[in-house]
């Protein structure tokens, strides 16, 4: 028996040890359809959560956490062709605790876990592939793996057992290694105070411009929320300023998004792009009155708004995705004049109240089918966002009053003592009432501004804010829609296209700096 048929005998036998034993695929009972799709692959996948960190410890192994989505090209392609391997899945569970995580569901640990990955392997995108500590600490890690690759030894079936050694045999290097990641993670994730210079703004402003505009050259440009938002704040800029080089470039980023729309190049949920880029397509329409933006621009709003129909049904929904395409269909359906599809956003909105939201408790995450119930900073802004949107077009003070209480959740259970908000609530006894975090474990509370799958959720709390105390007169509002700006000002240089939420909400607040 030759050297390697052996190692894979052995780990093979060891495999089905740990079967027996602590290790088993736990995906089966999932509460997305992502995660239970992996129930009958080999991996003995575990859920994440205090548990499969406690195994970790107790079998003296690292963790392997894999996130993916169910609109992740590479997802899919990881899942057939890597995770089916039988021989893959015997070095995982011969080595490794294998946790697998739905992005969607747990956006909290997807976000700080792709902050871990770019400054270990300066890498973006998904899926992720992470090698953490038994303390949840990431060490090494990356994005999309392939099989096999011997020639550079970047292939799971040689990077698996690499890293297991690696644990085992250099644990000092290994921890310092994760320690210092993670507090790099911390403070990139954190707030960097600062003031808003005029000049620092229209100069972050340029380079999105100038990497928008490259990536058009490049048709590049995919559908997708971070350069919808983009092509938004170019179009504001060029709205204010009669800027014609930004709405040169923004017309001809949007026509490449335009093209790519019915396909969904991006990596985004499907329902997040169309809803984005209608939004974007009446902003269009707006400032240039090109009849292209209002014909796609009102059947994708219809189309939107269909599917917002069947998110009734019962099905799973995540808070924070569904109020962002609701607050899009309602903004866009009344700059179209669309009354139907704007009524429909509301009944939607309606529905997502009832079924998520609770009066001085605020929105958990997921619902129906979905276990994640946990308070998360984003469901809070895009939920009281909406609200705040369909009382300034409907009137109604019920969705004023729910903009308000959430409002003061925010600041209650999220606000951080140095600026910004925190992705988790804090657990609280004291004030009844209080959302209670069902914190992942080991978890850091960490602070994001930067758009990702949605728009960054520290800039959209600003907008939120910023709104809200112009609705209610009340310069509180202001005042700290301001201060959470200015948390994240210091951090926003070079940060491209992914700061364009928080530039266009700085922009706003200037007032046309």
């Amino acid at each position: 028996m030759s050297s390697r048929s052996l190692l894979i005998f052995c780990v093979a036998f060891t495999a089905c040890i740990a079967e027996r034993g602590p290790l088993t695929n736990r995906m089966a009972h999932s509460s997305t359809s992502y995660l239970a799709r992996a129930a009958r692959q080999p991996v003995s996948w575990q859920p994440w959560g205090r548990e499969a960190f406690a195994l970790a410890a107790r079998l003296d192994r690292p963790v392997l956490l894999y996130v993916g989505s169910d609109v992740c090209r590479w997802c899919a392609e990881t899942d057939r062709a890597i995770y089916t391997d039988p021989e893959i899945g015997a070095l995982i569970n011969a080595l490794f605790v294998p946790v697998r995580v739905d992005r969607d569901e747990r956006p909290d640990v997807a976000q700080r876990y792709q902050a871990a990955v770019e400054r270990l392997a300066g890498l973006e995108g998904w899926p992720l592939t992470v090698f953490l500590t038994a303390d949840g600490a990431p060490f090494f890690g990356g994005t999309y793996f392939p099989a096999d690759d011997p020639v550079t030894g970047r292939g799971l079936k040689q990077i698996l057992p690499e890293v297991a050694r690696s644990y085992r045999d250099q644990r000092s290097f290994i921890m310092q290694q994760a320690a210092m990641i993670r507090q790099l993670v911390l403070n990139g994730g954190g707030a960097s105070r600062g003031v808003l210079h005029t000049a620092v703004i229209r100069r972050e402003i340029a380079r999105v411009r100038g990497s928008l505009e490259q990536a058009a050259r490049m048709h590049a440009v995919s559908g997708s929320v971070m350069h919808a938002e983009a092509v938004t704040l170019l179009l504001a800029v060029a709205a204010r300023d009669r800027d014609t080089l930004s709405l040169a470039t923004a017309r001809r980023a949007l026509d490449l998004m335009m093209d790519t729309a019915a396909g969904n190049a991006g990596e985004d949920p499907p329902r997040l792009v169309y809803a984005a880029i209608a939004g974007t397509l009446a902003k269009a329409w707006v400032v240039t009155g090109d009849e292209r933006y209002r014909e796609l621009g009102g059947t994708m709003v219809r189309a939107a708004a269909r599917e917002l129909a069947k998110s009734e049904d019962g099905h799973a929904i995540f808070a924070d995705q569904e109020a962002y395409v609701i607050e899009a269909v309602m903004l866009s359906a009344a700059t179209f004049g669309d009354i139907p599809a704007g009524q429909g956003a509301r009944s939607a909105l309606d529905h997502l109240l009832r079924r998520t939201y609770a009066r001085g408790a605020g929105v958990r995450h997921g619902v129906s089918g979905s276990s994640a119930t946990q308070a998360l900073l984003q469901d809070q802004v895009r939920v009281a966002s909406a609200c705040l949107v369909a009382h300034q077009l409907t009137d109604e003070s019920r969705y004023l009053d729910v903009a308000v209480d959430l409002a003061a959740i925010l600041e209650r259970a999220y606000a951080d003592s140095i600026g910004g908000y925190s992705d988790m609530a804090l657990t609280s006894s004291s004030a009844p009432g209080t959302p209670v975090s069902s914190a992942p474990p080991l978890a850091d509370r960490t602070k994001h501004f930067l758009d990702d799958v949605l728009p960054g959720a520290n800039a959209a709390a600003a907008r939120f804010l910023l709104h809200l105390g112009e609705v209610t007169g009340d310069a509180a509002y202001r005042r700290r829609a301001q201060s959470t700006l200015e948390a994240f000002a210091g951090s926003v240089a070079g940060a491209g296209i992914r700061a364009s939420t928080f530039l266009s909400v700085a922009w706003e607040s200037m007032g046309s700096p």
